[in-house]
Protein backbone atom coordinates (compact mmCIF):
# COMPACT_ATOMS: atom_id res chain seq x y z
CA UNK A 1 0.00 0.00 0.00
CA UNK A 2 1.47 3.06 -0.88
CA UNK A 3 1.71 6.01 1.11
CA UNK A 4 -1.17 8.06 2.06
CA UNK A 5 -1.20 12.02 2.30
CA UNK A 6 -1.65 11.47 6.41
CA UNK A 7 1.17 10.12 6.75
CA UNK A 8 3.27 11.47 3.90
CA UNK A 9 2.76 15.24 6.17
CA UNK A 10 3.77 13.44 9.10
CA UNK A 11 6.98 12.12 7.27
CA UNK A 12 7.45 15.98 6.12
CA UNK A 13 7.20 17.30 9.63
CA UNK A 14 10.05 14.42 10.67
CA UNK A 15 12.27 15.92 8.56
CA UNK A 16 12.09 19.17 8.50
CA UNK A 17 14.43 20.94 10.16
CA UNK A 18 16.74 18.72 10.16
CA UNK A 19 18.37 18.99 13.71
CA UNK A 20 22.47 19.95 12.87
CA UNK A 21 24.26 16.58 13.82
CA UNK A 22 27.84 17.84 13.47
CA UNK A 23 26.96 20.20 16.53
CA UNK A 24 24.22 18.18 18.64
CA UNK A 25 25.84 14.18 18.12
CA UNK A 26 26.54 13.39 21.58
CA UNK A 27 22.77 14.78 22.39
CA UNK A 28 20.97 13.09 19.63
CA UNK A 29 22.94 9.86 20.88
CA UNK A 30 21.46 9.78 24.21
CA UNK A 31 18.37 10.37 22.62
CA UNK A 32 18.77 6.78 20.48
CA UNK A 33 20.14 5.23 23.63
CA UNK A 34 17.01 5.64 25.67
CA UNK A 35 14.27 5.51 22.93
CA UNK A 36 15.74 2.17 21.35
CA UNK A 37 16.90 0.10 25.17
CA UNK A 38 15.41 -3.17 25.12
CA UNK A 39 15.66 -4.73 28.21
CA UNK A 40 15.80 -8.66 27.05
CA UNK A 41 13.59 -11.10 28.25
CA UNK A 42 14.81 -14.16 30.75
CA UNK A 43 14.45 -16.69 27.45
CA UNK A 44 17.29 -14.55 25.39
CA UNK A 45 20.34 -15.84 26.20
CA UNK A 46 23.33 -12.92 25.57
CA UNK A 47 26.54 -12.77 27.03
CA UNK A 48 29.53 -10.11 26.24
CA UNK A 49 32.87 -10.62 25.14
CA UNK A 50 35.67 -8.70 24.03
CA UNK A 51 37.94 -8.51 20.88
CA UNK A 52 41.87 -6.92 21.13
CA UNK A 53 42.56 -4.70 18.67
CA UNK A 54 45.93 -2.12 19.04
CA UNK A 55 45.22 -0.23 22.15
CA UNK A 56 41.70 -0.85 22.51
CA UNK A 57 39.38 -3.54 23.19
CA UNK A 58 35.86 -4.04 20.97
CA UNK A 59 32.87 -4.92 23.03
CA UNK A 60 30.28 -7.89 21.31
CA UNK A 61 27.27 -9.22 22.75
CA UNK A 62 26.67 -12.97 21.49
CA UNK A 63 22.75 -13.56 20.97
CA UNK A 64 21.28 -17.26 20.48
CA UNK A 65 17.98 -18.08 19.60
CA UNK A 66 15.35 -18.80 21.87
CA UNK A 67 15.70 -22.42 21.42
CA UNK A 68 18.88 -24.39 20.67
CA UNK A 69 19.39 -25.08 17.16
CA UNK A 70 21.72 -27.94 15.65
CA UNK A 71 24.09 -25.92 14.12
CA UNK A 72 25.72 -22.86 15.40
CA UNK A 73 25.67 -20.66 12.14
CA UNK A 74 26.88 -17.32 12.67
CA UNK A 75 25.35 -13.67 11.53
CA UNK A 76 28.56 -11.47 12.38
CA UNK A 77 26.24 -7.91 12.68
CA UNK A 78 27.19 -4.30 12.29
CA UNK A 79 24.44 -1.88 12.86
CA UNK A 80 24.08 1.55 11.58
CA UNK A 81 23.63 4.82 12.75
CA UNK A 82 25.98 7.22 10.09
CA UNK A 83 28.99 5.81 12.14
CA UNK A 84 28.20 7.98 14.60
CA UNK A 85 25.33 7.09 16.55
CA UNK A 86 24.01 3.45 17.81
CA UNK A 87 25.99 0.84 19.53
CA UNK A 88 25.25 -2.95 20.78
CA UNK A 89 22.74 -1.23 23.63
CA UNK A 90 20.40 0.15 21.27
CA UNK A 91 20.15 -2.73 18.48
CA UNK A 92 19.70 -5.02 21.89
CA UNK A 93 16.09 -5.75 20.17
CA UNK A 94 16.77 -5.72 16.71
CA UNK A 95 19.29 -8.44 17.49
CA UNK A 96 17.52 -10.14 19.58
CA UNK A 97 15.05 -10.70 16.47
CA UNK A 98 17.22 -11.67 14.55
CA UNK A 99 18.52 -14.80 16.44
CA UNK A 100 14.83 -15.49 17.11
CA UNK A 101 13.70 -15.37 13.63
CA UNK A 102 16.98 -16.64 11.77
CA UNK A 103 17.57 -19.60 14.40
CA UNK A 104 21.17 -18.33 14.33
CA UNK A 105 24.08 -16.94 16.79
CA UNK A 106 23.97 -12.85 16.12
CA UNK A 107 27.37 -11.19 17.40
CA UNK A 108 26.75 -7.73 17.51
CA UNK A 109 29.86 -5.64 17.21
CA UNK A 110 30.52 -2.05 19.28
CA UNK A 111 32.86 -0.19 16.84
CA UNK A 112 34.02 2.78 17.87
CA UNK A 113 32.03 5.75 16.78
CA UNK A 114 32.90 9.28 15.03
CA UNK A 115 33.55 11.95 15.36
CA UNK A 116 35.68 10.80 18.23
CA UNK A 117 37.12 7.77 16.27
CA UNK A 118 37.30 8.73 12.55
CA UNK A 119 37.78 6.25 9.51
CA UNK A 120 39.32 4.29 9.13
CA UNK A 121 38.55 3.42 12.76
CA UNK A 122 35.34 1.62 12.47
CA UNK A 123 36.17 -0.59 9.53
CA UNK A 124 39.33 -1.95 11.43
CA UNK A 125 37.33 -2.79 14.29
CA UNK A 126 34.89 -4.53 12.35
CA UNK A 127 37.69 -6.43 10.77
CA UNK A 128 39.71 -7.17 13.75
CA UNK A 129 36.29 -9.07 15.44
CA UNK A 130 35.63 -10.39 11.87
CA UNK A 131 39.07 -11.74 11.49
CA UNK A 132 39.06 -13.54 15.33
CA UNK A 133 35.74 -15.12 14.39
CA UNK A 134 36.61 -16.54 11.06
CA UNK A 135 40.02 -17.50 12.44
CA UNK A 136 38.95 -19.09 15.85
CA UNK A 137 36.47 -21.06 14.85
CA UNK A 138 37.07 -22.91 18.04
CA UNK A 139 35.82 -20.19 19.93
CA UNK A 140 32.03 -20.29 19.29
CA UNK A 141 31.79 -23.98 17.33
CA UNK A 142 31.25 -22.26 13.97
CA UNK A 143 32.68 -23.46 10.64
CA UNK A 144 34.42 -20.24 8.87
CA UNK A 145 31.63 -21.31 6.11
CA UNK A 146 28.53 -20.86 8.60
CA UNK A 147 29.57 -17.29 9.33
CA UNK A 148 27.54 -14.65 7.11
CA UNK A 149 28.21 -10.84 7.19
CA UNK A 150 25.39 -8.73 7.83
CA UNK A 151 24.98 -4.66 8.49
CA UNK A 152 22.33 -1.86 7.76
CA UNK A 153 23.29 1.05 6.59
CA UNK A 154 26.22 2.70 7.78
CA UNK A 155 26.57 -0.94 9.09
CA UNK A 156 26.06 -2.40 5.42
CA UNK A 157 28.35 -0.37 4.42
CA UNK A 158 30.94 -1.80 7.00
CA UNK A 159 30.14 -5.10 5.89
CA UNK A 160 31.05 -4.81 2.56
CA UNK A 161 34.33 -2.78 3.41
CA UNK A 162 35.15 -5.66 5.57
CA UNK A 163 34.54 -8.27 2.40
CA UNK A 164 36.90 -5.99 0.80
CA UNK A 165 39.59 -5.64 3.47
CA UNK A 166 39.32 -9.57 3.77
CA UNK A 167 40.10 -10.16 -0.42
CA UNK A 168 43.18 -8.23 -0.12
CA UNK A 169 44.38 -9.04 2.90
CA UNK A 170 44.31 -12.74 2.16
CA UNK A 171 43.33 -14.01 5.79
CA UNK A 172 40.34 -15.00 5.62
CA UNK A 173 36.58 -14.64 3.35
CA UNK A 174 33.50 -14.68 4.02
CA UNK A 175 31.20 -16.71 1.96
CA UNK A 176 27.75 -14.69 2.64
CA UNK A 177 27.20 -10.99 3.10
CA UNK A 178 23.63 -9.37 3.61
CA UNK A 179 23.82 -5.67 2.88
CA UNK A 180 20.75 -3.97 3.92
CA UNK A 181 19.89 0.04 2.23
CA UNK A 182 23.78 0.24 2.84
CA UNK A 183 25.30 3.76 2.06
CA UNK A 184 28.32 3.04 -0.85
CA UNK A 185 28.98 6.48 -2.58
CA UNK A 186 30.75 9.51 -1.46
CA UNK A 187 28.49 12.47 -2.74
CA UNK A 188 24.99 12.59 -1.09
CA UNK A 189 24.60 16.21 -2.23
CA UNK A 190 22.09 17.92 -5.31
CA UNK A 191 25.03 16.66 -7.71
CA UNK A 192 24.93 13.11 -7.29
CA UNK A 193 25.06 10.71 -9.99
CA UNK A 194 21.73 9.16 -8.06
CA UNK A 195 18.08 10.00 -8.65
CA UNK A 196 16.98 8.75 -5.37
CA UNK A 197 19.37 11.23 -3.53
CA UNK A 198 17.11 14.07 -5.12
CA UNK A 199 13.61 12.35 -5.33
CA UNK A 200 14.25 10.83 -1.51
CA UNK A 201 16.45 13.10 0.21
CA UNK A 202 14.25 15.49 1.96
CA UNK A 203 11.02 14.18 2.89
CA UNK A 204 11.60 10.26 4.09
CA UNK A 205 13.29 10.92 7.72
CA UNK A 206 16.47 10.73 6.40
CA UNK A 207 17.71 13.33 4.43
CA UNK A 208 20.72 13.92 2.04
CA UNK A 209 21.69 16.97 4.05
CA UNK A 210 22.00 14.23 7.17
CA UNK A 211 23.92 11.91 5.33
CA UNK A 212 26.34 14.46 4.01
CA UNK A 213 26.51 15.27 7.70
CA UNK A 214 27.46 12.02 8.83
CA UNK A 215 30.38 11.36 6.53
CA UNK A 216 31.70 14.83 7.28
CA UNK A 217 32.08 13.64 10.73
CA UNK A 218 33.12 10.51 9.71
CA UNK A 219 36.15 11.05 7.61
CA UNK A 220 39.72 11.81 8.69
CA UNK A 221 40.02 14.20 5.88
CA UNK A 222 38.99 14.74 1.99
CA UNK A 223 41.11 12.13 0.17
CA UNK A 224 39.02 9.67 2.31
CA UNK A 225 36.21 10.64 -0.19
CA UNK A 226 38.10 8.40 -2.86
CA UNK A 227 39.07 5.04 -0.42
CA UNK A 228 36.75 2.11 -1.19
CA UNK A 229 37.18 1.59 2.32
CA UNK A 230 35.09 4.54 2.73
CA UNK A 231 32.81 3.86 -0.17
CA UNK A 232 33.18 0.59 -1.55
CA UNK A 233 31.16 1.75 -4.73
CA UNK A 234 34.54 3.36 -6.14
CA UNK A 235 36.76 -0.01 -5.88
CA UNK A 236 38.12 -0.44 -9.38
CA UNK A 237 37.80 -4.40 -8.60
CA UNK A 238 34.96 -6.07 -6.96
CA UNK A 239 35.61 -9.62 -7.92
CA UNK A 240 35.86 -12.51 -5.30
CA UNK A 241 33.11 -10.91 -3.06
CA UNK A 242 30.70 -13.39 -1.55
CA UNK A 243 27.72 -13.91 -2.32
CA UNK A 244 25.89 -10.95 -1.94
CA UNK A 245 21.77 -10.82 -0.66
CA UNK A 246 21.52 -6.23 -1.15
CA UNK A 247 17.72 -5.12 0.01
CA UNK A 248 17.13 -1.75 -0.54
CA UNK A 249 14.13 0.48 0.29
CA UNK A 250 11.90 2.62 -1.98
CA UNK A 251 11.88 6.05 -0.54
CA UNK A 252 15.32 5.93 0.72
CA UNK A 253 17.93 8.10 -0.58
CA UNK A 254 20.81 5.63 -0.67
CA UNK A 255 18.52 3.26 -2.52
CA UNK A 256 20.05 3.50 -5.87
CA UNK A 257 23.50 3.78 -4.72
CA UNK A 258 22.81 0.17 -3.38
CA UNK A 259 21.45 -1.07 -6.58
CA UNK A 260 23.78 0.18 -8.46
CA UNK A 261 26.39 -1.46 -6.00
CA UNK A 262 24.78 -4.49 -6.73
CA UNK A 263 24.94 -4.68 -10.16
CA UNK A 264 28.71 -3.52 -9.71
CA UNK A 265 29.11 -6.77 -7.85
CA UNK A 266 27.45 -9.00 -10.57
CA UNK A 267 29.27 -7.68 -13.30
CA UNK A 268 32.71 -8.68 -11.67
CA UNK A 269 30.96 -12.39 -11.60
CA UNK A 270 29.65 -12.24 -7.91
CA UNK A 271 26.67 -13.75 -6.94
CA UNK A 272 23.90 -11.58 -6.61
CA UNK A 273 20.10 -11.06 -4.82
CA UNK A 274 18.73 -7.53 -5.20
CA UNK A 275 15.68 -6.74 -3.70
CA UNK A 276 13.76 -3.82 -3.26
CA UNK A 277 11.07 -2.81 -0.45
CA UNK A 278 7.96 -1.31 -1.76
CA UNK A 279 6.43 1.27 0.31
CA UNK A 280 9.49 1.11 2.86
CA UNK A 281 11.73 3.98 4.34
CA UNK A 282 15.69 3.92 5.49
CA UNK A 283 15.40 2.44 8.96
CA UNK A 284 12.43 0.03 8.48
CA UNK A 285 14.75 -3.26 9.37
CA UNK A 286 14.46 -1.79 13.17
CA UNK A 287 10.57 -2.06 13.03
CA UNK A 288 8.98 -3.82 14.81
CA UNK A 289 8.41 -7.58 12.85
CA UNK A 290 5.09 -7.69 12.80
CA UNK A 291 5.53 -4.98 9.81
CA UNK A 292 4.88 -6.11 6.51
CA UNK A 293 8.30 -5.00 5.43
CA UNK A 294 10.22 -6.51 8.24
CA UNK A 295 8.51 -9.62 7.17
CA UNK A 296 9.33 -9.10 3.88
CA UNK A 297 13.16 -8.76 4.55
CA UNK A 298 13.21 -11.96 7.09
CA UNK A 299 11.59 -14.39 4.08
CA UNK A 300 14.86 -12.78 2.03
CA UNK A 301 17.05 -13.30 4.72
CA UNK A 302 16.31 -17.03 5.49
CA UNK A 303 15.91 -18.18 1.98
CA UNK A 304 19.33 -16.68 0.99
CA UNK A 305 20.67 -18.46 4.47
CA UNK A 306 19.17 -21.58 3.55
CA UNK A 307 21.14 -21.61 0.01
CA UNK A 308 24.33 -23.54 -0.15
CA UNK A 309 27.28 -21.12 -1.41
CA UNK A 310 28.39 -21.17 -4.86
CA UNK A 311 31.87 -22.75 -5.13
Amino acid sequence: MAINKFMMAALKALSYPDIDIKKNYWWERQVVNVTHYHYLKPFYKTWDHKVSCGDHEIPVRIFSPPEEAENHSILLFFHGGGWVLGNIDSYNKVCANMARLTGRLVVSVDYQLAPEHKFPAAPEDCYAVAREIFLDTALLDTPASDITLIGDSAGANLAAVVSLMARDRGEFLPGKQILIYPATYNDHSEHSLFDSIRDNGTDYLLTSKRVCDYMDLYMSGPEDLHNPYFAPLLAKDLSNQPDTLLITAEYDPLRDEGEEYARKLEKFGNRVELHRIEDALHGFFSLPPSFPQVKECYELINRFLSEVPQP
